[in-house]
């Protein structure tokens, strides 16, 4: 019993299931026979003087005819400045950079600069102990008097041996005197003249020492050797420097440099005294002057590059080394000459040209030579007349002939030079694709698109457009 009712629930359910389905399915088929038929009678009204072959689809529209017109914007062709520039970017050092290292070993006695004083050169920046060569520099001042002293005895010893001497030849002129006596006296003056200059040698020997002792003392105050800034401080008081031991380094930014490095192709478009524009991030917008100082002679086997250095004054201090830097260089320039956007040049065909608008709103591609390319313009030298319409925007996408309609304005109109047979775009209320009907292929799409532009009434799409030759369901050929 029981399997007799779930056998007769089963019969009931697909029963009725059959049945929503088929009553539920009669209205969507009608709306859509309905859709055809108003989409067919929308055609032939909209194909005005281009007959029922643009309503229906049929010709051109059946066959989905060409497209429309693309948004394009024109520019002329002017006369304006351009300019052939070369960028190269780096890093700015300092004029002078100085590692200021001192010249005697000792321990800090002090440090008078901080980070970032301004210096001068000769301005005394730190001070080593020196107590042992005070000291020393005395013992040497007294060891030079006591050489002083030996040379005056040495003097009056020699003036004493010429006076014997002189005396021992009148004496053995006369015969009063014997030869031996004679030459001892000659001896002992010889003797008193190498004793002096024994003497005078000593002398200038502590001199000598002397002189380098006040050197090493004078050494023990370290002194700045450029005008500049304190970039850094690497020493504190009571710390122990040699002469491998930087203290500070000093730094001259009354005029800064950048070092770059030019490619081979380059390398010609740049001269020594070229005038130079600066940028850089930490003060957009600002622009500094500078000029190329120096340029290598010889390349880099390796990079295949030459490094130049451009120098910019920095009277406000205002630039650091370290920042980093852009750097324009113009390499020609042209006051008077045909220029058009850059992005009215394109490549077409293997060839680069402009398109050119003409009056019955379509363009021509025109091939062209160019001169000075510009980020923003380009100098035309051949191929389009000063005054002409150039395509812009949208002129990567176009082909020699298209038609084209100016961005916000109205497209041309096909078929008579009067636009006969265009008829004004409609839109469907519901604004998407009827269904097709089961005889026809490509049934009528949104009604925007039905409009007939073509003399011979073709519509871009069709309105219900079938077979060739066979009109929409539910219409009337």
């Amino acid at each position: 019993m029981k399997k007799l009712v779930v056998i007769v629930v089963a019969i009931a359910a697909v029963v009725g299931a059959v049945f929503y389905t088929g009553w539920f399915s009669r209205e969507p088929a009608a709306q859509a026979a309905n859709g055809q038929a108003a989409d067919a009678v929308e055609g032939r009204r909209g194909g005005g003087a281009g007959g029922a072959r643009g309503g229906f689809g049929g010709g051109r529209g059946g066959r989905g005819g060409p497209t429309g017109p693309m948004a394009v914007e024109v520019a002329t062709a002017a006369r304006g400045s351009v300019a052939q520039q070369l960028v190269v970017v780096g890093n700015l050092t300092g004029d002078t950079t100085v590692s200021v290292v001192p010249r005697a070993a000792g321990r800090l006695e002090a440090i008078n600069v901080r980070l970032g004083d301004p210096v001068r050169l000769g301005q005394r920046i730190a001070k080593i102990e020196d107590y042992e060569l005070q000291e020393q520099v005395k013992q040497q001042e007294a060891a030079l008097e006591v050489s002083r002293a030996t040379i005056r005895q040495r003097e009056a010893d020699l003036q004493l041996a010429a006076t014997n001497a002189e005396r021992s030849r009148n004496l053995f002129a006369r015969q009063l005197l014997p030869k031996q006596t004679l030459d001892d006296t000659e001896a002992r003056y010889q003797a008193a003249e190498a004793q002096l200059d024994l003497a005078r040698a000593q002398n200038t020997q502590s001199t000598a020492r002397l002189d380098e002792l006040r050197i090493n003392l004078a050494n023990t105050t370290i002194v700045s050797p450029v005008n500049g800034f304190v970039a850094r401080r690497a020493a504190d008081p009571g710390a122990f420097v040699g002469q491998n031991a930087p203290i500070v380094d000093v730094v001259d930014i009354g005029r800064v440099r950048l070092v770059a490095n030019i490619v081979e192709k380059d390398l010609r478009q740049i001269q020594t005294g070229h005038q130079t524009r600066v940028e850089v991030d930490a003060f957009p917008g600002e622009v500094f002057s500078g000029r190329i100082a120096r340029l290598a002679p010889v390349l880099d086997p390796a990079t295949r590059t030459a490094p130049i250095e451009i120098e910019i004054p920095n009277p406000g201090f205002r630039l650091k080394p370290g920042m980093y830097a852009r750097v324009t260089v113009t390499t020609d320039e042209r006051k008077d000459a045909l220029v058009v956007p850059s992005n009215a040049v394109v490549d077409y065909t293997g060839r680069r040209g402009v398109f050119v608008a003409s009056g019955d709103n379509t363009v021509t591609f025109r091939p062209v030579r160019v001169g000075i390319e510009e980020s923003k313009q380009i100098e035309i030298l051949d191929g389009v007349a000063e005054g002409e319409g150039v395509v812009t925007t949208g002129a990567a996408g176009l082909r020699d002939g298209d038609r084209v309609v100016l961005a916000g304005g109205s497209p041309g109109r096909r078929g008579s030079p009067d636009g006969e047979g265009a008829a004004p775009e409609r839109r469907s209320n519901a604004g998407t694709a009827a269904p097709q009907a089961p005889g026809g292929e490509g049934v009528a799409s949104d009604r925007q698109f039905g409009t007939a532009t073509g003399g011979e009434g073709g519509g871009r799409r069709g309105l219900g457009g079938g077979r060739r030759g066979q009109p929409p369901v539910g219409t009337t050929p």
